[in-house]
């Protein structure tokens, strides 16, 4: 048996370890919550961080943007990244503009979201600038591109790599910053194809005949021209586009009144089955309808040949600008003096103020009247007769004078 001693020393050793197990298991205890603690501390500093700051493998247009805040990767991306495409004597390369900014702080936010965890995820996160990606394909589609550009029974074949100098995608739009020999290339299919201020050789009525005599005539404010301004916008976008066919119909132009080409595809030099012919040398006006003889006048009174330039009824082919009904011309007499008409119908075709009306104060209808005593230019018509014409001229159709 064990003496009391013993017991005692024993009973005091087992208290001892009881107390160190207790002492132990408390350290061990508040250590715990001290971990948990700092546990529960860290992660709420973590989503905290995480609600405005990226994650940390986040690339924006090949710019690392991982914990930063919107803010600040926003000037890191219009600081870094590349923000145009350039396409320059066929090649294609991206570039940094740095005088135009890549991405605006709302596009930023948007990639945020996109990214966005309750945590940091250290996944990678990589945005590709995708408007760029596109630009950069659509170049180089560009550089091998080639269009039919058809026009007057004529195709004329348009290669980008020839005509395309430099072009450039930033801020999200195209711009072909120098296309000068996509003009020049314009300019001399223009002056193939154009029919302002050609000449050529047109039959003109005689008597009653509509094909009678042949003879020169130059338009002048009659006839189209390429648009080259806007056939160019339009051929830029094709290359784009890749269209391969253009027809160049859409993209013509004309003088005078009106801006739009004249003629176009119409047989008999442009001029069609519709036209009006005035010989100075007779006094005689012809109105041709569908091919056929609808009016003839022998007793016009045109400009006064003999009163000076500022007076003369010009030669050339020209239109029907516009038909008014009634009318008030005015201008200025040879002494100075202005004057003012009162007519019932009023059919010009120059800008100078030339054209078709009837004249009832004249009194002088004979052959010679325009030698001295003609008109300020226009083409006097009796008011008798005037109503034949008013009723068979068409606007914009063909208004020919010859001597």
């Amino acid at each position: 048996m064990q003496s009391r001693k013993d017991l005692k020393k024993h009973n005091n050793r087992n208290n001892l370890y009881l107390i160190t197990a207790g002492i132990i298991l408390s350290l061990l205890i508040v250590f715990g919550v001290v971990l948990y603690n700092q546990h529960v501390e860290s992660q709420k500093q973590a989503r905290e961080f995480a609600t405005n700051h990226f994650n940390p493998n986040v690339s924006i247009y090949g710019v690392k943007v991982g914990n930063l805040t919107i803010n600040k990767a926003t000037k890191k991306i219009n600081a870094h990244a590349n923000n145009l495409v350039l396409l320059e004597q066929g090649k294609v390369s991206i570039e940094r503009d740095p005088s135009i900014n890549t991405i605006d702080k709302q596009t930023v936010a948007q990639y945020f979201k996109k990214q966005h965890t309750a945590m940091p995820d250290k996944r990678n996160y990589n945005y590709r600038f995708q408007a760029l990606a596109k630009a950069k394909q659509k170049f180089k589609n560009v550089s091998h591109a080639e269009i039919d550009y058809q026009i007057a029974g004529k195709t004329f074949k348009l290669k980008a790599q020839k005509l395309i100098n430099q072009a450039t995608f930033k801020n999200g739009k195209y711009s072909f910053t120098n296309v000068e020999n996509l003009t020049a290339k314009l300019n001399q299919m223009n002056n193939s194809v154009s029919t302002l201020h050609q000449s050529y050789k047109f039959t003109v009525p005689v008597h009653k005949k509509v094909n009678g005599n042949k003879i020169t005539v130059k338009n002048q404010s009659y006839g189209w021209g390429i648009y080259t301004k806007k056939a160019q916008s339009a051929i830029e976008q094709a290359f784009l586009d890749g269209t391969k066919t253009l027809d160049g119909k859409n993209y013509i132009y004309g003088l005078g009144y009106s801006t739009y080409g004249l003629g176009y595809g119409k047989s008999n030099h442009g001029i069609g089955d519709n036209y009006v012919v005035i010989s100075l040398k007779k006094q005689e006006l012809w109105i041709i309808r569908k091919g056929k003889l609808a009016v003839h006048l022998t007793d016009v009174v045109t400009g006064t040949k003999n009163g000076g330039k500022g007076n003369r009824t010009p030669v050339g082919v020209w239109y029907i600008q516009y038909k008014q009904s009634p009318a008030t011309l005015r201008g200025n007499n040879d002494d100075g003096s202005k004057y003012s008409s009162k007519v019932q119908y009023w059919m010009p075709f120059t800008l100078s103020g030339c054209g078709l009306h009837d004249a009832s104060w004249r009194t002088d209808w004979s052959k010679k009247a325009y030698l001295r005593g003609g008109s300020h230019g226009c083409i006097n018509i009796k008011p008798s007769e005037i109503k034949s014409v008013w009723h068979n001229v068409i606007k914009h159709e063909a208004v020919i004078v010859y001597d």
